[in-house]
């Protein structure tokens, strides 16, 4: 017997309201990521006591829901007055994600060289709901560290048997951790600049400003388990966003169920002209090398972090000042 699917394709679409041309064009319709609406602010510049200065900056953050229902947020903030690479984390709360100006909580967590941290170097957290418990994935400096929390609210650190927090590594500059799961398995996303030989330590002057880091590009980790960790693969790098130092910062995964593409967000460009370039791929681990095939949109932000409340989806970014957070709308549109 012979099938004619043409045939069978007129039927279908006529039967979903659809003509043969139009169910093409959805079919090929490219979704991109779009903002939706105003921003507003809800995180500013915090009051540290004496750790305060000028010169701080709320940086690379982490947004996520807590067992009470209220939201979080967790800031680096960096330039400030404390002991070696200045960075440390603040934390702010809100009833609703549509709050304006959310209530400071004060210093969450600051560096313990005890355990293997950079005095100072706290970086970019990520909070995921994983294993019955709320997950927190930072940087330390030079490796990607995790701690968990019952409540969302306050954290412990993870220790290995060996007495630190560091799970893996690629060198001075590993950073920006975000995860997600899928099909049992966590991917964990971050930034690195491979090759980079430094003394971490050392957070004098005359040493920051000797600092060359290499080439930057984004990586991936997997795990069954958040213990045991695969090699590193490098899922993007160069290409339009290009290979230098701050090329690939702050990866942020996003899996849109409609379309059941992944959507990575990687940031060149912090302050007055924040740029970040966003790819579409169905492969979680592969958004172009040298390769800019997956690349869909750029948007005029910083450090983004997508969350969803009540169906609807929002961005945080960083204000253009670097001096707090905001968020607006987030939708996805097709492609014009």
């Amino acid at each position: 017997m012979t099938v004619n699917f043409a045939r069978i394709l007129f039927v279908f679409c006529l039967l979903a309201g659809l003509s043969p041309a139009q169910n093409v064009r959805a079919a090929d319709a490219v979704l991109v990521p779009k903002i939706e609406g105003p921003w507003w602010q809800v995180a500013g510049s915090p009051d540290l006591g004496k750790y305060t200065t000028d010169r701080q900056q709320p940086v690379d953050f982490a947004i996520w829901q807590a067992a009470d229902g209220t939201w979080q947020i967790w800031s680096c903030i960096r330039s400030t007055g404390y002991p070696g690479w200045t960075r440390l984390f603040y934390r702010w709360e809100a009833k609703n994600i549509t709050d304006h100006d959310w209530k400071p909580m004060g210093i969450a967590m600051t560096s313990d060289t005890g355990l293997g941290e950079v005095e100072g170097m706290l970086q970019a957290p990520y909070v995921m709901r994983a294993q019955g418990q709320y997950v927190m994935f930072y940087g330390t400096g030079d490796h990607i560290a995790l701690a968990t929390s019952r409540d969302g609210k306050e954290f412990q650190r993870r220790i290995s048997p060996e007495g630190t927090v560091g799970m893996f590594s690629d060198g001075f500059g590993t950073r920006d951790p975000m995860t997600i799961r899928a099909g049992g398995t966590f991917y964990t996303y971050y930034s690195a600049n491979p090759g980079t030989v430094f003394d971490a330590k050392d957070a004098s002057a005359a040493n920051r400003s000797s600092l060359h880091m290499m080439a930057n590009a984004d990586l991936v980790r997997t795990s069954p388990d958040l213990k045991h960790w695969s090699d590193a693969k490098v899922v993007a790098q160069g290409g339009e966003a290009g290979t230098g130092p701050y090329s690939a910062e702050c990866p942020f995964v996003y899996y849109d169920r409609k379309s059941r593409y992944y959507y990575l967000f990687r940031t060149q460009h912090y302050g007055e002209k924040p740029e970040t370039r966003v790819y579409r791929s169905k492969d979680p681990v592969n958004f172009g090398v040298n390769d800019d095939r997956y690349l869909v949109e750029t948007l005029p932000v910083a450090a983004p972090e997508i969350v969803e409340s009540h169906g609807q989806l929002y961005i945080a970014a960083l204000l253009p000042s670097l001096k707090g957070i905001q968020i607006a709308k987030l939708g996805f549109e097709e492609k014009q």
